[in-house]
This record gives C-alpha cells, sequence and structure tokens, in this order.
C-alpha cells in the first residue's frame, strides 16, 4: 500500500511500507490517487527531461497557480528514484519505461 500523505500545502508525500517519504511539488498536483494500492499522481506544468545521476528529473515548465498563490521557496526541479515510478505516461501514452531501449 502506498498512501498518499497530505495532499495539499503546505507538502504532499506518498509515504512507502518501509517509512520513506517521497515529497512532491504540490502546486503542480493535478490528479492524485491511492485507492487501488498504489500511488498515482498526475502532474500539469512539468517536463519529464530524462535521467540523471541514476534519477528520474522533471523540470517545471509553467506554473500552474498565480505567482502570489506559490512558495518563494518551491523548487523548479524534481528528481525521483526510478525504483519508485512503476510508469510515467504522457497523455495516456506510457514514455518510461521504455522496453524498446532496453537490451
Amino acid at each position: 500500500m502506498l498512501p498518499i500523505v497530505g495532499n495539499g500545502p503546505p507538502g504532499t508525500f506518498v509515504l512507502f511500507p518501509d517509512g520513506l517519504r517521497v515529497s512532491l511539488p504540490t502546486d503542480q498536483i493535478v490528479f492524485a490517487d491511492d485507492a487501488s494500492g498504489c500511488a498515482r499522481v498526475g502532474f500539469g506544468g512539468m517536463r519529464f527531461t530524462g535521467m540523471e545521476d541514476g534519477r528520474l528529473v522533471f523540470v517545471r515548465v509553467r506554473e500552474l497557480f498565480p505567482e502570489d498563490q506559490l512558495s518563494p521557496a518551491r523548487s523548479h526541479t524534481m528528481r525521483l528514484d526510478p525504483q519508485w515510478v512503476a510508469a510515467m505516461l504522457v497523455d495516456g501514452r506510457k514514455i518510461w519505461p521504455d522496453r524498446s531501449r532496453s537490451s
């Protein structure tokens, strides 16, 4: 079970069974659900840029809220361990992992 904890300011986390808490950018979340025993989170205004130092890297490309509603301390880059992510979809199309490139 991977519950989503505290969906909203000041923070949103996915809590793993071993106690690991993975922080997510609350102000970029457009969908969150943990009813099926796994965390499903949709982001808006973020772009997957690839792997860097063994992490999946996402950058903000646009804000979803007006500047006066955003934390000045917000992160502009999200890095996730690939072990935490089962799949990434964009517009319903799976973009990661790309099985066609693994050999």
